[in-house]
């Protein structure tokens, strides 16, 4: 089963530079995205032989995720219950018989941290939510989680240290969940891979020289990990500030 996860940091934006191509040559199973940033109504996406679901958030032009799947699932969740979470549409959970996909737009701490404490409190939440999937049936979890886990998953790790997205509290929480019996599909095929990354920033030539975050994984239940035959992050895709990332496992 091929799976593709994709912040397209607007869905329409990408549309127009090419999402469709990408989508229609990559034939995944599962295709999740991150920052649709629209609103029921604003798209309609032709997807033959696909499923759609989407959890918009409420302002308009922020967040929000979807999943299109070629198989249909046995049940679909919007949030974790929490009042902010589904506001925002930042987690999509659909249940298929043998494994649970939880497609994820971690919130960002902003660069002056003043979400820190949430995104803490918000991690902390989704890990008990994982935890209590995973004794069900194994799980895959994906998506943008906004943070660099490991010196090797960015560039520039050293002046890094103590910013968004590479404090010592978020990747505390990633390591935190992947001690609970989770694992990086990348770093588990991949441990010691560098330069290779998944986002870069808007500013000049960032991108072409390749200075950049590893910050969108696939993270699978640890019972499933010998299930994995290939990861990988397309990074000549482009489209948005963010470049896909591959699984390929069988489930």
């Amino acid at each position: 089963m091929k799976l593709i996860s994709w912040n397209v940091n607007g869905i329409r934006a990408c549309v127009k530079k090419g999402f469709l191509d990408y989508f229609n040559e990559v034939d995944a199973d599962i295709f999740c995205i991150q920052e649709s940033k629209l609103q029921e109504g604003q798209i309609q996406l032709e997807l033959e032989n696909y499923h759609q679901y989407w959890n918009y958030a409420l302002r308009k032009g922020y967040s929000g995720t979807a999943v299109f799947t070629k198989h249909k699932p046995m049940s679909v969740k919007y949030g974790l219950g929490d009042n902010e979470t589904e506001d925002e549409g930042r987690i999509l959970t659909l249940e298929f018989a043998d494994f649970y996909l939880v497609n994820v737009y971690t919130p960002n701490s902003k660069r002056d941290l003043t979400r820190l404490s949430y995104r803490l409190e918000w991690e902390d939440s989704l890990k008990s939510y994982l935890i209590e999937l995973d004794q069900r049936k194994p799980v895959v979890y994906c998506g943008d989680l906004n943070v660099a886990h490991q010196e090797i998953d960015l560039k520039n790790a050293r002046s890094n240290i103590g910013n968004s997205g590479f404090t010592v509290e978020e990747r505390g929480k990633m390591s935190d969940l992947l001690s609970t019996g989770f694992v990086d599909s990348f770093r588990f095929l991949y441990p010691e891979r560098t330069d290779v990354y998944s986002w870069w920033s808007y500013m000049a030539n960032v991108r072409e020289r390749n200075i950049g975050w590893r910050i969108d994984y696939f993270i699978v239940s640890d019972k499933i990990k010998d299930k994995i035959k290939d990861t990988d992050i397309h990074c000549d895709v482009m489209g948005s500030d963010h470049c896909p990332v591959m699984l390929n496992i069988e489930l």
